[in-house]
């Protein structure tokens, strides 16, 4: 993330030095990415500051008044960047949606899959109440390695997903424990058979294979 971030600060640097030497006749095209730049600057040193409400607030607002700008899609991923930094997950979320909608074929469509997912992933609270997070940040994080594999996203995504799929696989495992001591033995082996069929590099395989085994002992098959 900080690698990206530092990439965008450069490139708006780089923006900023070629509105410079663009010709006179352009006047009013180079007064629009002036502008843009000095907002998304502020928006920087605000963020910078530890003001994350007013760095997304200035960040929304380049987007909005410029929206023709090649920085505008930009714009709206740091408004998401700075709410994730600041764990504000639930508007981070909004605005990854809402990027996701309106710039679909962006080049950095990658980072918002991603940061999306990351920002489920940080928004679990009790996988065992609730797995839509798990399930949504798997999501985003398949859509990563299924579809921009020779990035660096891909490589972090295949750790969460393996991290995502211990909690998922402890899910069933809680589950099925409980149908055992229950003495439900059919939906007891359907949760330690999913287990198996799903989640093959969990450390929940061993035992599901030994509860297997002695429940086929207990009912005598």
């Amino acid at each position: 993330l900080k690698f990206f971030f530092s990439i965008i600060l450069i490139s708006a640097i780089t923006l900023s030095c070629s509105v410079k030497k663009e010709k006179k006749t352009i006047l009013q095209e180079k007064d629009i990415e002036s502008q843009m730049i000095e907002l998304y600057e502020e928006a920087y040193n605000e963020f910078l500051k530890g003001d994350t409400i007013y760095a997304a607030k200035k960040f929304n607002e380049a987007e909005l008044i410029f929206p023709q700008s090649e920085w505008a899609p930009i714009a709206a991923l740091m408004t998401a960047y700075v709410y994730y930094a600041d764990d504000y997950y639930p508007d981070a979320i909004f605005e990854l949606e809402r990027y996701q909608k309106i710039y679909p074929n962006h080049k950095d469509k990658v980072y918002a899959h991603f940061l999306l997912g990351m920002c489920y992933y940080e928004n679990i609270i009790d996988e065992k109440r609730d797995l839509a997070p798990l399930l949504k940040s798997k999501k985003q994080f398949e859509i990563v390695i299924n579809e921009f594999p020779e990035t660096e996203f891909a490589i972090d995504a295949g750790f969460k997903i393996e991290l995502i799929n211990d909690r998922l696989a402890g899910k069933e495992m809680y589950i099925a424990r409980h149908y055992l001591k229950s003495k439900k033995w059919i939906p007891a082996i359907k949760r330690f058979k999913n287990i198996l069929d799903n989640y093959q590099t969990t450390i929940y395989v061993e035992e599901a294979i030994h509860r297997l085994v002695e429940i086929h002992y207990i009912i005598g098959l």
